[in-house]
């Protein structure tokens, strides 16, 4: 398990980058204007995000594009689900509780 992934989630203004990816792909510049914060500090919280394999990143021309990594997020929220699952051991083996 990659507990980057929930040092990045900790924080509110990834959170809401994280949102922001969900609909489309976006430069850095794009992200900045949905944000009352600097350039450097929005690639600051980018650089996490990447870190934890939430988004990825990809050099068009002069921009890099960042975009959510849903192949991590689908593995998070699987292990979320089974993390949260009741089951009871009956003889060795899980079983649903009711």
């Amino acid at each position: 398990m990659n507990d980057d992934f929930f040092r990045a989630l900790s924080n509110p203004y990834r959170r809401e980058i994280i949102k922001l990816l969900k609909w489309k792909s976006m430069s850095v510049g794009e992200i900045v204007e949905k944000f009352d914060i600097a350039q450097p500090t929005i690639s600051r919280h980018l650089d996490v995000l990447k870190k934890a394999e939430i988004v990825t990143s990809e050099r068009r021309g002069n921009q890099i594009i960042y975009s959510l990594n849903l192949s991590t997020v689908q593995e998070m929220m699987l292990f979320m689900s089974a993390l949260f699952e009741r089951k009871d051991m009956k003889g060795g083996v899980p079983i649903e509780c009711e």
